[in-house]
């Protein structure tokens, strides 16, 4: 099984910045793109940014120009840069995976456990 661990989350002002970390552990054939959602309280989760294995990256419009996402793949490790937060940024951000457990299996989605990213003064 895999897991993913998410880390960073925190209370910062706003106009300041975070980073966010999330590793994909356990036992696994291939890992896919990688990516963050976040989920505001009530609201929908949404996509915020993905980055697939060959450095591909696909943001939400509302955090084009502020937020940078990238991965290490030898670490199995996606990041997700935040600056210039604001709060509506406010949200847990939940780390999303595509990976294949095995390679006779089909990919499928992994989510991990979520982070709390408050925006406050």
């Amino acid at each position: 099984q895999v897991q993913l661990v998410e880390s960073g989350g925190g209370l910062v002002q706003p106009g300041g910045s975070l980073r966010l970390s999330c590793a994909a552990s356990g036992t696994f054939f291939s890992l896919y793109t990688m990516g963050w959602y976040r989920q505001a309280p009530g609201k929908e989760r949404e996509l915020v940014a993905t980055s697939t294995t060959d450095g591909g990256t696909n943001y939400a419009d509302s955090v084009k120009g502020r937020f940078t996402i990238s991965r290490d793949n030898a670490k199995n490790t996606v990041y997700l840069q935040m600056n210039s937060l604001k709060t509506e940024d406010m949200a847990v951000y939940y780390c999303w995976a595509v990976v294949r457990l095995r390679q006779i299996l089909p990919s499928r989605e992994v989510w991990g456990q979520g982070t709390l990213v408050t925006v406050s003064t």
